[in-house]
Parts: C-alpha cells; structure tokens; sequence
C-alpha cells in the first residue's frame, strides 16, 4: 500500500513563506512525476508545479518566480517552497504522485492560510 504524506502547511501572513513536505512510502515500484496542486475555497483544483525523475519542472504561470518545486528520488520525496505568499494563496495543496503501472495517488491535502 503506497502512502502519501504531507507537511508544512499553516497560516502566514502575506509576503511570508512557507515550505511544503511530501513523502511517498510503501510499495513504490517507480515514481515519474512528483506534483502540488491546490483549490481555493469555492474553487477547482488546479495545477501547482510538477517535476519529474529526471528534473524537469513545469509551474502555473501565475506562480513562476515565487514558488520553487524540487524532489528527492532515492527518498520519494517533493517540495514546495513558497515565497511572498499572497492571501489568494490560501487553499487546502495537495500533492500528487504518477508512475509505472497507472500509479496515480493523492494526499490527504495540507491546508495554507494566508492572512492580509
């Protein structure tokens, strides 16, 4: 059973920062693309940052320069670390893992609060 663990989450206040913890543990065969997500009350989840295996990244436009994601391979893990938080950064970030064989799991979510 493969198990999604995140951290980090909390309030802040704007212009703070923030960094996010997502570890993978259990029967992982092999990991491709490691990811944040997140929703905003009243709104649809979408896309963060993703990076895969071999290091790539890709960001929403909206967060390129403030938002950094990074990965550990040998330790399943991925970060998120956010800079100059905004309130419209607040919402439940979820990480998301996808590998060989149709792995496609999610976390529970991690909630950030970003007051003005």
């Amino acid at each position: 059973q493969v198990q999604l663990v995140e951290s980090g989450g909390g309030l802040v206040q704007a212009g703070g920062s923030l960094r996010l913890s997502c570890v993978a543990s259990g029967n992982i065969f092999s990991i491709n693309v490691m990811g944040w997500y997140r929703q905003a009350p009243g709104k649809q989840r979408e896309l963060v940052a993703t990076t895969s295996r071999g290091g790539s990244t890709n960001y929403a436009d909206s967060l390129k320069g403030r938002f950094t994601i990074s990965r550990d391979n040998a330790k399943n893990t991925v970060w998120l670390q956010m800079n100059s938080l905004k309130p419209e950064d607040t919402g439940v970030y979820y990480c998301n893992i996808k590998g060989v064989y149709g792995l496609d799991l999610w976390g529970k979510g991690t909630l950030v609060t970003v007051s003005s």
